[in-house]
């Protein structure tokens, strides 16, 4: 009678554990990774996700409204992965709130702009003109490189990507810079020569980086490149560097490239190039 119940519950749990392990479409177990992300646009992740399912790898994608959260969520292993932020805002985060996540990969670089009402050219801005820049730590050191790229003020050498106003070292045609909250930057337009406004703001007010700005960033803006994050113990997980090996590939570059129409730039650079 022992050996029947044994042999019963032995059985119970065979079938139980059949029924939890997921299987692929060819019968393989597949392997869940919860990644999150911010904001609802999920088309190069949902690409990304079906290639992915085809090597067993369930990506399960996790939204956040903010920029706070998928970092918090990542360190307390609600998450496994996130893919949200830029180079600068991932160093300054985890340095104030002693977080231990790496990056793993690059991702897109959503350049900022110069946009201008009156002006189709960064050359035609006048003496004296009023320029309207965001107000916060990252964007605003990220304005200022632009508009140093653009040949339009000079700052020095060791110009932190989160620097402010204070460390401009030469403004020659004597601009007046009006920070503003980044969501103000597109409605300044009326009143000002130039705004500069980040990708995520002008999508928002309609406007287009390749279609509408007299001046946008280039691919070299590394501290802005977007990036893959985990924690730091799982900085080798076979498992998440296939997810990101899936994204950087020829066929999502391409996507996002016939997708975005140039808003979003495809940039894969290997991590030494962005400090890690």
């Amino acid at each position: 009678m022992k050996k029947l119940l044994l042999s019963i519950i032995v059985l119970a749990l065979v079938i139980i554990g059949a029924g939890c392990a997921e299987k692929t479409s060819e019968g393989k177990e597949s392997t869940t990774v919860k990644l999150g992300v911010s904001g609802t646009d999920t088309r190069i992740w949902d690409f990304v996700a079906k290639k992915a399912e085809k090597e067993g790898i369930n990506i399960e994608i996790v939204p956040f409204s903010d920029y706070v959260a998928p970092n918090t969520a990542l360190a307390e292993g609600e998450l496994d992965v996130n893919a949200f932020q830029t180079v600068a805002y991932f160093d300054v985060f985890i340095k104030e709130h002693k977080l231990d996540l790496v990056p793993i990969a690059t991702t897109v670089l959503a350049p900022m702009g110069i946009y201008s009402e009156k002006h189709k050219d960064v050359k035609d801005i006048p003496d004296g003109a009023k320029i309207a820049l965001p107000n916060d730590a990252s964007n605003q050191g990220r304005a200022l490189l632009l508009l140093q790229e653009a040949g339009l003020i000079e700052l020095p050498e060791d110009f932190d990507a989160n620097g402010d106003l204070n460390q401009i070292k030469k403004n020659p045609k004597n601009f007046e810079f009006i920070p503003m909250v980044p969501a103000q930057t597109p409605r300044a337009l009326p009143d000002v020569a130039a705004s500069l406004i980040n990708n995520g703001v002008a999508g928002d007010a309609g406007l287009s980086p390749l279609e509408d700005a007299i001046f946008v960033e280039s691919e070299t803006a590394t501290p802005y490149l977007n990036i893959i994050a985990v924690q730091a113990k799982d900085k080798e997980n076979k498992t998440y560097k296939r997810v990101a090996e899936l994204y950087q590939s020829e066929d999502t570059a391409k996507f996002i490239e016939d997708e975005y129409k140039g808003n979003l730039i495809p940039t894969f650079v290997p991590l030494s190039n962005i400090g890690w």
